[in-house]
């Protein structure tokens, strides 16, 4: 195992490096975006419509207070989130299997996660991760060593997660089950041990709505979440698990390589006695496919709790001495080592082939360079206090704004809403919504990003004849770029 860990090491050195100049790029502008708008005063959910939970800007908050809303300071955070994950995943997979095996299962995850690309940095599931293993490693460390403080750290980092996704709280459910079962079964007082994990779940995420509270953003948020999430947004884009790999670069031998050691591992642990880490991981590896089966995006990144947890079980299926130090017995392992090692060193052959070809892609390269000529269009049209409606996705719209500090006249930094449901009243009041803000407002300029979700063109403000009539009596088209329109105010406007 060894050599494996050895070339694992040097090949997450080698996608370390390559990845250092990667662009802020994607979803993570918008959500520094928000952060910036909560800055400046602005409420969350009542000045930005979105769809995420706000533990999600408490983090990108806490990176533009310290670092700034440069590539470099998100790359720092996306790495050192990263190494913070690797060490926790080690710390947990180490009784698993042996040392050597527990930091090749780290370093496992650590390609993982770096052969996705640009794109993939600080994504929010990536985030939720940490959190997800971290209440896993207390949970099980308070039914291992019958801990109080343990189970209710574990119950505390899972309740940070939620504030960062709901679907945590399914797993934050298992752990507090997990926690009442086993104690039974040890003879010790079941119900303290769920009550513990429970009552540390709720403690993060009341002072995070408590925050938001203070903000006065509750209101706006609850609105959102019954008003358009939950009926509306959780229809749109949905797909299949089985469609949703199939254009996943390697996903299903990725994940069917993934499976198979886990899997091995699993069965090489049979023998010695189940334990609250094996029955955790095992447990939080269904929870990561639930995780992304529920979403019904079909994102990979939605993968990611699920990469995790195969990566925390892999390492059982190469240790060659168990957690107390002695060696396996050969006539209880038999060839599911070689098994397992042949699987590994695939994998790696894998991710590192993935990892390569996410260096510098066509389209991130693409999006870098119309960010920055977005941005320098926009800069003579939108004068300092001046704002701007961007009709955009991820295209990069709303990163220009970043780059420019402006702020928009509506609360919309997405246009999608605007084009799914159409006749639902729900959605045509957030149209009117918009088109009297930006009459009222009077905007500098419109920019119009041809780039969509999910899949639309410039063709889809015909759907939306309102908003193309005001485009043509109160602005100008200014600037035709590659990938956008910027539609200036007119003068007699």
């Amino acid at each position: 195992m060894k050599p494996i860990s050895a070339a694992s090491a040097a090949l997450l050195a080698y996608l370390v490096w390559g990845s250092l100049g990667w662009p802020l790029i994607h979803d993570a502008p918008l959500m520094h975006y928000i952060a910036w708008l909560i800055g400046q005063g602005g409420v969350p959910y009542r000045d930005a419509f979105d769809m995420n939970l706000p533990g999600v800007y408490v983090l990108h908050l806490a990176v533009l207070s310290v670092g700034g809303a440069g590539d470099l300071a998100w790359r720092c955070f996306d790495l050192g989130w990263l190494a913070a994950t690797c060490a926790a995943l080690r710390v947990y997979a180490q009784p698993l299997g042996d040392g050597v095996a527990a930091t090749a299962g780290a370093l496992l995850f650590g390609l993982y996660h770096l052969s996705g690309g640009a794109w993939r940095a600080g994504q929010r599931d990536f985030l939720l991760g940490l959190f997800l293993l971290a209440g896993a490693y207390g949970v099980a460390r308070g039914l291992e060593r019958d801990t109080r403080w343990a189970l209710l750290a574990g119950g505390l980092a899972l309740g940070a997660g939620m504030t960062v996704k709901p679907h945590a709280g399914l797993f934050w459910l298992v752990c507090a089950v997990v926690a009442t079962g086993w104690s039974r079964q040890a003879g010790r007082a079941a119900w303290p041990a769920g009550v513990t994990v429970v009552a540390g779940g709720l403690a993060v995420p009341a002072l995070v709505f408590g925050w938001l509270a203070w903000r006065g953003g509750l209101g706006p948020f609850w609105a959102i979440l019954t008003g358009y999430v939950l009926p509306l947004y959780s229809q749109v884009g949905r797909v299949s698990v089985i469609e949703a790999t199939r254009w996943h670069q390697h996903g299903r031998a990725l994940f069917a390589l993934l499976a198979l050691l886990a899997g091995l591992g699993v069965l090489a642990r049979t023998g010695a006695g189940s334990s609250p880490r094996l029955v955790l991981a095992g447990l939080g590896a269904v929870y990561g496919a639930a995780h992304f089966a529920l979403q019904g995006k079909g994102w990979e990144y939605q993968l990611d709790p699920l990469a995790l947890f195969l990566c925390a079980l892999a390492p059982a299926a190469v240790a060659w001495r168990r957690a107390d130090g002695r060696p396996r017995r050969l006539d209880l392992w038999g060839a599911r080592r070689p098994l397992a090692l042949a699987a590994w060193a695939l994998l790696l052959v894998v991710l590192v082939a993935k990892g390569v070809d996410a260096r510098e892609p066509a389209w991130i390269v693409a999006k870098t360079r119309r960010v920055a000529a977005l941005t320098r269009d926009l800069a003579p049209l939108a004068p300092a206090g001046s704002t701007v409606q961007v009709m955009d996705t991820t295209a990069g719209g709303i990163h220009a704004l970043l780059r420019l500090g402006l702020r928009e006249p509506t609360r919309f930094i997405y246009d999608f809403h605007f084009f799914h449901h159409v006749d639902d009243p729900r959605i045509r009041a957030l149209r009117t919504e918009l088109v009297a803000g930006l009459r009222t407002a009077r905007p500098a300029a419109v920019v119009v990003m041809e780039e969509s979700w999910p899949g639309l063109g410039y063709e889809r403000l015909e759907t939306f004849p309102e908003l193309r009539e005001l485009l043509e009596g109160s602005f100008v088209l200014a600037v035709t770029g590659d990938g956008y329109r910027i539609y200036a105010k007119r003068s007699d406007s």
